[in-house]
């Protein structure tokens, strides 16, 4: 018998000639075995292998579908996915004179007797300073984390990895919201981790369906992002966020609480769900999204008497951060560049938000004014891979919506007709350009 991986390397070299287009469909599987002469299971596995090196897409009761792209494997967690002129997949802000004014915080470190200190080592408790600047600038609501229970990380993302590695043991299952921050998905295929995709709507993820979820095969933790969820925009309200609290508590999970993107509502927004569970969250944030994603630190607020496993987890994974970022850390909190950053940035993104109103009217967009990213459910006939591919095109790269589903068909199914746009990193008058393109390809058929 044929290997399965051999007519697998024939459909690939037929999509990368052009033979198959983006957005063509496959023979469905039995009627592909058949033509090849094959066993139903060895198409199967055909078909399996094409969608792990991410060249088709499967999409229940519709087909398997040529990709857009390949779906890039192996690419460091800060490297932009495309070339694209226009990317609305990168999604970094910045203000304008941000760099002149971070040069100005970091000029005392240069001294020698300073950058001595500032080059050694530091433990994943970071230091005093940093753990008391931190607790400052991650306070919010009336919730203020406490020093002693604060961590330090290379970058959010390693935060993440850090938290999950300290709670769930390799092969355990961790709920998240169906369509879910796709690094996430990565960290958790790295630690043997399976996602469980779980119900949402607009106030976020709903707690019946942890409670199911849970049920029917016990869950070891909770990943969720209930302020300025991404994709969605979702923020979750103070009544949805009490009755998540009082789930997690009733079934004994722990909670990973992703705030990256919540600075965009400012210090008076609702409080966190670790101000309702303290005993059972972690927090995660950091100064990507707020200063810069070059030279950061990642947060992790860790629940009281777990502080010990989670640096562990931190140091085995090579994710602590460094003391010269720490540091310079301390200083842009301290003298309030951070603070002015955040100020403006909270403004640029108001500002993009109006053109995503005003350029794609009359779509169904999910944006909430503050954020930095808008959920596009695509007019029909198009999906998402289709509308990819007719972007790029026109030079400008957009998200697929499947890039966001945690797993299992439902997920899948639901993003397949949408795409999401950063609206950070373009210019605005790219963006306002880019926009307007979006707009005219989507009133067109594909």
């Amino acid at each position: 018998m044929e290997d399965y991986r051999r007519i697998a390397d024939r459909i690939a070299a037929d999509i990368a000639a052009g033979r198959l287009r983006p957005g063509q469909r496959l023979p469905p599987q039995r009627a592909f075995a058949r033509r090849h002469g094959l066993a139903a299971s060895t198409a199967g596995r055909v078909y399996g292998e094409l969608v792990r090196r991410g060249l088709v897409v499967g999409e229940v009761g519709r087909g398997t579908f040529v990709r857009a792209a390949p779906v890039p494997t192996g690419r460091a967690l800060t490297e932009p996915a495309t070339t694209a002129p226009v990317n609305l997949e990168l999604n970094y802000p910045s203000a304008p004179g941000q760099s002149e004014l971070l040069a100005a915080g970091l000029a005392p470190l240069l001294r020698p007797d300073v950058l001595a200190g500032a080059t050694r080592t530091a433990p994943a408790t970071g230091t005093r300073a940093a753990r008391e600047a931190a607790a400052g600038l991650l306070a919010t609501g009336g919730w203020r984390p406490d020093p002693e229970r604060l961590l330090s990380a290379g970058n959010a993302r390693q935060a993440i990895a850090g938290a999950l590695a300290a709670v769930v043991p390799p092969g355990g299952r961790v709920g998240v919201e169906r369509l879910t921050y796709p690094l996430v998905k990565e960290i958790a295929s790295r630690l043997g981790i399976l996602l469980v995709p779980l119900a949402m709507d607009d106030q976020g993820l709903c707690p019946d369906a942890l409670v199911a979820a849970h049920r029917s095969t016990p869950l070891s933790a909770l990943y969720v992002q209930p302020t300025l969820h991404n994709p969605t925009s979702v923020t979750t309200g103070e009544e949805r966020m009490r009755r998540l609290a009082d789930t997690v508590r009733l079934l004994g999970l722990p909670v990973v609480e992703d705030r990256i993107w919540a600075f965009l509502c400012g210090r008076e927004s609702g409080r966190p769900l670790a101000a309702h569970a303290p005993e059972r969250t972690y927090v995660v944030d950091g100064l990507s999204k707020r200063v810069a994603p070059g030279l950061t630190v990642g947060f992790l607020v860790v629940p009281e008497g777990r502080g010990e496993e989670a640096a562990g987890a931190l140091r085995s994974g090579g994710w602590t951060a460094g003391r010269f970022a720490l540091e310079a850390a301390v200083r842009w909190i301290g003298d309030g560049t951070v603070e002015r950053l955040v100020t403006v940035k909270q403004a640029d993104a108001r500002e993009r938000g109006r053109l995503v109103a005003r350029y794609l009217d009359g779509f169904a967009v999910r944006a909430d004014p503050r954020a930095y990213f808008a959920w596009w459910e695509l007019p029909r006939p198009w999906r998402a891979d289709t509308f990819v591919a007719a972007a790029a095109e026109r030079g400008i790269a957009v998200t697929p919506g499947p890039a966001f589903a945690a797993g299992g068909s439902g997920a899948e199914g639901s993003a397949a007709d949408c795409v999401r746009l950063g609206l950070a990193s373009a210019p605005p008058r790219e963006l306002a350009g880019a926009l307007r393109t979006l707009a005219d390809v989507a009133r067109t058929s594909p």
